[in-house]
């Protein structure tokens, strides 16, 4: 299903493939061959989201594109089932496993795999042809790699990051109820998305 969102449309190739149940909403851009799965979301929310060539984007995978922060994908890139790939940039030729997150501001270099339900955090920096372990979480620039048990190190390194500044453009330590009063208000500009005719 393609939306139009914030006056702006998907673009898909003649070469590219979009499943009947996937959706891409406002400024997506497929590239040649690109393989988008049944289930995905690809979603512009105030920023762009740009496919390369030869990609594939598999089932229930969501990347979302911010107005700071666009989800760009290079070519030859699988994106794998359940991703959630949000503002960030994902060079070519990278593998990226089942659940991985990678979240606004975090680049995976060119070669680099991200397996099975591994993180990298905002604002990091995952070096080319780098290995992030299952489970594991890369944190800095350029990233340094934590296993799930040593979270004390990896909060000593991710705290200057600036996850909710990055995320809701909010200080730390800001109620939950103004984080999620501003998140509704920006979401509900979906209220006016429009359906595009194939």
């Amino acid at each position: 299903m393609l939306y139009e969102h914030r006056g702006r449309r998907p673009v898909v190739p003649e070469s590219a493939y979009v499943a009947p149940s996937a959706v891409l909403c406002g400024a997506v851009v497929l590239g040649e061959r690109a393989r988008v799965l049944h289930g995905a979301v690809l979603t512009a929310e105030d920023g762009d989201v740009r496919i390369g060539a030869d990609v594939v984007v598999m089932e229930n995978a969501l990347l979302r594109g911010r107005a700071e922060h666009p989800a760009v994908i290079g070519d030859a890139v699988l994106i794998g089932p359940h991703a959630h790939i949000n503002g960030a940039v994902v060079e070519d030729e990278v593998f990226v496993a089942t659940g991985v997150s990678m979240f606004p501001g975090s680049v995976a270099g060119a070669g680099s795999e991200l397996r099975i339900n591994s993180v990298l955090q905002v604002n990091s920096r995952l070096l080319p042809a780098t290995v992030l372990p299952i489970g594991w979480i890369a944190v800095g620039d350029p990233a340094e790699l934590f296993s799930p048990d040593r979270h004390h190190e990896l909060w000593e390194v991710q705290r200057g990051l600036d996850f909710p500044g990055t995320v809701y453009g909010l200080p730390r330590g800001t109620s939950m109820r103004e984080v999620m009063a501003r998140q509704s208000r920006f979401y509900g500009a979906h209220m006016d998305d429009r359906r595009v005719d194939d």
